[in-house]
């Protein structure tokens, strides 16, 4: 069992350290309303609890829970924040881009590029540095968007799982209402994460955890595990590897 208390204050530990090794003094993420940025914007607030900067960028298709949810923790905590809506950004680039709003995948993945190009505008504004919010979860199962989501200057979380965030979110106090409720990228209304993957993130995490420390095939099905689910673990892993390199450079 992992001593998530050392892990808290590693991680804010890790915040301070490096953003102020790249000479920065202030932080900002882009806070969903998910348990994931949720706890990387409680570590950042401990980190810097008065340079930190949460921005809360609905789309069009966002539901109003995560909003709300988003808003509920940052009036807990003391989070600093603002609401940039995505609105007018979004009507924008459907009006230039054919086939753009009929596509639900399409249309994520411009939102989530478009909250990054807030987020790095913003830091560039206010001398700030991006912190990442995705979890090894999704880093591994390729579950993300490049130069999106993915984005970031350094990222306290990537190297705990979806399953283990939640521990770490149970400690650091977050809501019940954002603990408790289905992982979503938000996408798109109802959208869910388990859904889509076709496998819970409890049985998807104790298979990569099983690869991570060298099981073979074998040794994973004896644990009353999915062939299905560890044939979907390993061909994502393969699959989005190229998401978890940066761009490839050209020997010359």
């Amino acid at each position: 069992m992992k001593d998530f208390e050392a892990i808290k204050q590693n991680l804010v530990r890790f915040i301070t350290t490096e953003v102020q090794a790249r000479g920065f003094e202030s932080v900002v993420l882009g806070l969903s309303g998910g348990i994931d940025s949720a706890v990387v914007a409680r570590l950042c607030q401990l980190a810097f609890p008065k340079s930190h900067q949460a921005l809360l960028m609905p789309s069009k298709q966002s539901s109003q829970t995560s909003l709300t949810h988003a808003l509920e923790l940052c009036k807990s905590f003391g989070i600093s924040y603002q609401i940039l809506p995505l609105n007018q950004l979004q009507s924008a680039f459907e009006a230039t881009l054919q086939g753009l709003d009929s596509n639900p995948l399409r249309l994520g993945n411009l939102c989530a590029r478009l909250r990054m190009v807030c987020l790095y505008d913003y830091a560039f504004a206010n001398h700030a540095l991006v912190i990442g919010t995705s979890n090894k979860s999704e880093i591994m199962l390729g579950y993300g968007t490049i130069f999106g989501d993915l984005a970031s200057a350094i990222n306290p979380i990537g190297n705990l799982y979806k399953t283990e965030i939640y521990e770490l979110a149970h400690l650091l106090g977050i809501p019940k209402s954002i603990i408790e409720k289905a992982p979503s990228a938000d996408l798109y209304e109802g959208q869910s994460d388990e859904k889509e993957l076709g496998f819970s993130y409890a049985v998807l995490d104790k298979i990569m955890q099983l690869l991570e420390k060298g099981a073979n095939e074998n040794e994973i099905l004896q644990q009353n595990l999915s062939k299905e689910a560890l044939k979907l673990v390993q061909s994502r892993i393969a699959r989005f590897e190229f998401k978890r390199k940066m761009p490839q450079i050209a020997q010359i």
